[in-house]
């Protein structure tokens, strides 16, 4: 099996790249995390990818200032040195230009604290909570031109309890975004993720069994 070669961007912590590593030491995993970028110099998730052998490269955007279009071709160059075919967003913090976006369509993947199209943007846990929903979660989604708006490949519920503030629901999200980022990348890098329209449709699945995780609890 010839595994697609995929690049994590991050600018914090990158819990959900570390899922994906995790995720693709299996043998059986159709992908292998070959690089991981940070626009931030102190980033921890750079050190634990260098704790896993994973290459990794850091494009420090304050030199370049309000120039997007010049990180963004710096950045274009790194995954090109790299042979990368897929990108995840996991954190990263910088809004990418669409000229990127475009060239990355359909094979770069983010990931939101929310059921999209509900509770774009930040805050999304602050927002679920003031809106008093009784159901969160998280959404993996192509990136489009627009922040939080592409195509959604899968989805994970989860509870809103009445006691919850935004840290415990953020904390009981991210056990839910660490299951299905794993999830939506294989599917992809199978080639079983196919795009109609603005709507992404699982092949191999009816109906879209395993691009859906409902609560665990009522």
């Amino acid at each position: 099996m010839t595994k697609k070669r995929v690049a994590v961007l991050i600018s914090g912590r990158g819990s959900n790249m570390a899922s994906l590593v995790e995720a693709a030491n299996e043998r059986s995993y159709p992908a292998e995390i070959v690089l991981v970028v940070s626009n931030n110099p102190q980033a921890p998730g750079l050190a634990h990818a260098a704790a896993h052998a994973i290459p990794t490269s850091m494009i420090d955007h304050r030199p370049y200032g309000k120039d997007r279009v010049a990180f963004d071709r710096a950045l274009d160059a790194v995954l090109e040195e790299h042979r990368v075919e897929l990108v995840c967003l996991a954190g990263f913090m910088r809004l990418l230009t669409p000229d990127f976006v475009l060239r990355w369509q359909g094979r770069m993947l983010n990931i939101h604290p929310a059921l999209l199209p509900s509770f774009p943007g930040l805050d999304a846990h602050g927002q679920a909570l003031k809106a008093g929903v009784k159901i969160s979660g998280a959404t993996v989604h192509f990136v489009a031109p627009e922040a939080d708006a592409g195509p959604i490949v899968a989805q994970a519920a989860v509870p809103v309890r009445d006691d919850d503030t935004a840290e415990t629901l953020a904390a009981r999200v991210l056990e839910a975004e660490h299951h299905i980022y794993p999830l939506a990348l294989r599917l992809l890098a199978e080639g079983r993720v196919k795009l109609i329209g603005n709507r992404c449709h699982i092949a191999g699945t009816y109906p879209a069994a395993g691009a859906l995780v409902v609560p665990a609890e009522a």
